[in-house]
């Protein structure tokens, strides 16, 4: 067993490990002696997918890009192609091994994925901290071109799934590029609407009183009005207190980017779209979310809503997102079934309609 099989489990290991060290470290024990014992064959032939995985290097004036290209074990003809655009955080190719069922899934219908390392991440030279939604823009096209150039790509059939706060990416992409559809799972509309939502849901989950709660928006909208005065972060830290700050760098990304609201670049969607949503989403408001989309989506046949029931930001059920040890038990052993059912099938039905629709004008 080679030691590349084995990172997604080492790091998932390593996170469930932090997390609940204490609580539960006899079985995480249990966990890592099992693997040791012989269960680890089960565990890497789960983890073994049916594509072919290649690194990429994409040059950029920013600096290069390095990522992931998956490609179907067999194919007779040139192939579709998926780019992937991620949500917040420090991301890398594989989102820690997350994307590969899905990425098999999408080999089994002739498609390509490609997914890059965010800036500062594995190999990609830069920090994500320093980008804005146009230097993610425009990434996305740098990798567009790239794929473009590839013989093996279909270039009529290079298509974008996007998560999260890539909400705020796609759309603008759309604008610029010839795309053949979009995949948005989980997308905002309005970053500032989204962190109050944010914050109302997750603290009324943890079962903090109304008072508590009115009091965090308070004081977030304050930070709200230090970012349009456009203060310092010293001055920031100093009205939060250290203990509550974020990183300066956090603050930098989160200045040049507070203001960002797809509402009206939706409509710059011309070719079919997949919206995903989970109706236990705590990140972001779905009504408001599904209700902008049909209202901008023209012609409206070109949209296509789907609300998974019991399903939260990462398309995970509720009960495994709120479970990191079932969460992890279910990525060893059982990966392809991590997210809702369903969710893939939509995707692989959406796809395998999504010509029908090329034609509405």
């Amino acid at each position: 067993m080679e030691l590349h099989d084995l990172r997604g489990l080492r790091l998932l290991l390593e996170k469930e490990f932090n997390r609940s060290m204490k609580k539960n470290w006899g079985i995480i024990l249990l966990i890592i002696l099992l693997f040791l014992g012989g269960t680890g064959a089960y565990v890497l032939h789960q983890n073994t997918f049916a594509m072919d995985e290649k690194t990429v290097v994409i040059e950029s004036p920013q600096g290069k890009l390095t990522g992931i290209l998956t490609l179907p074990k067999t194919y007779e003809d040139k192939v579709g192609l998926v780019l992937f655009i991620h949500g917040d955080g420090p991301i890398d190719a594989t989102h820690n091994d997350g994307y590969k069922p899905l990425w098999e899934r999408l080999a089994s219908l002739g498609y390509a994925s490609l997914s890059l390392d965010k800036r500062g991440i594995g190999g990609s030279e830069g920090n994500w901290l320093d980008q804005s939604i146009d230097d993610r823009v425009q990434e996305a096209q740098q990798a567009l071109v790239w794929a473009r150039q590839q013989p093996i790509i279909d270039t009529s059939r290079i298509g974008i799934w996007g998560a999260s706060q890539a909400g705020w990416v796609v759309p603008k992409l759309a604008d610029k590029e010839s795309l053949a559809f979009s995949i948005l799972v989980s997308p905002a509309i309005n970053w500032l609407r989204q962190g109050e939502y944010n914050t109302r849901s997750q603290m009324a989950k943890e079962g903090r009183s109304s008072d508590e709660i009115e009091q965090q928006v308070k004081v977030d909208n304050k930070v709200k009005e230090l970012l349009k005065s456009g203060v310092s972060y010293n001055e920031y830290v100093s009205f939060v207190g250290k203990k509550d700050a974020m990183s300066r760098e956090r603050w930098t990304f989160v200045s040049q980017n507070y203001t960002a609201d797809a509402t009206e670049d939706i409509a710059n969607f011309n070719s079919p779209v997949l919206l995903m949503l989970g109706d236990h989403d705590v990140n972001i408001d779905v009504k408001e979310t599904e209700k902008v989309y049909l209202e901008s989506v023209r012609p409206y046949e070109l949209l296509r809503v789907k609300v998974l029931p019991d399903t939260e930001h990462s398309m995970l059920p509720i009960k495994t997102a709120d479970s990191p040890l079932r969460t992890l038990l279910i990525s060893l052993f059982a990966p392809r079934d991590i997210t809702k059912k369903g969710y893939m099938d939509e995707i692989t039905d959406f796809l395998q309609n999504v010509y029908a629709n090329q034609g509405i004008q």
